[in-house]
């Protein structure tokens, strides 16, 4: 009896500050929102929850839903609006440039969870630079060691978004061939998103007209 081989977790790349900013943002509109529906007088109250039912699942789509899950048989890209789920043996490329993005099945997708920073791609570019120049970096207060990101001040550095990219490339690469990685590009539309947001604009057009 052959045993398959073991199968990990998938990797998930987010974004730390699209949920911080989610946090805040949901946590304002739910402070404004329920005073307004409490204590407001006349339409305003009707007006707050027609806001409400609009923007909580647009701050939602683009701060919490936005993720990469990375397996041994699949890429799953979780967009604002969109689910793509894409099997490696049709995954094409995977770049970052201005953004990243995924060709898969003749398609190119956004990666919304991993956003390019070039500031952070330019400050490792110089960093790489004066190591090749035979400069020794300096770590935390001046010294040698580990920079205030963590990272060996002495070794070559990536841009989070470029370092992400490379592994996703490597995994495509690497498991392209593999029997469960076969089949077809899927595209669901977030409709948990989208109906929520339709209704709450719909709603606020209505108060808005009728006003």
């Amino acid at each position: 009896m052959t045993s398959e081989p073991p199968k990990y977790a998938d990797r998930v790349y987010r974004s730390g500050s699209a949920l911080a900013a989610g946090v805040l943002l949901i946590g304002l509109a739910a402070w404004l929102g329920g005073d307004a529906m409490l204590r407001g007088e006349g339409r305003t109250p009707v007006t707050a929850a027609a806001a409400l039912l609009l923007a909580v699942p647009l701050v939602t789509a683009f701060t919490f839903r936005p993720a990469v899950f990375a397996g041994d048989e699949r890429l799953r890209v979780r967009n604002p609006f969109r689910t793509i789920v894409a099997p490696w043996a049709t995954v094409e490329s995977v770049k970052a440039a201005y953004s990243c993005e995924v060709r898969a099945g003749g398609a190119t997708y956004q990666l919304w969870a991993i956003p390019v920073s070039l500031r952070a791609r330019g400050k490792a570019t110089r960093h790489n630079e004066r190591l090749a120049a035979g400069e020794t970096p300096r770590g935390v207060f001046g010294l040698g060691g580990r920079d205030r990101i963590g990272q060996d001040a002495d070794r070559p550095r990536t841009a989070p978004s470029d370092a992400a990219v490379g592994e996703l490339r490597e995994l495509a690469e690497r498991h392209a061939d593999a029997p469960g990685a076969q089949g077809e590009v899927s595209v669901r539309w977030s409709y948990e998103v989208i109906i929520p947001a339709a209704v709450g604009a719909v709603a606020l057009l209505v108060l808005w007209i009728t006003g």
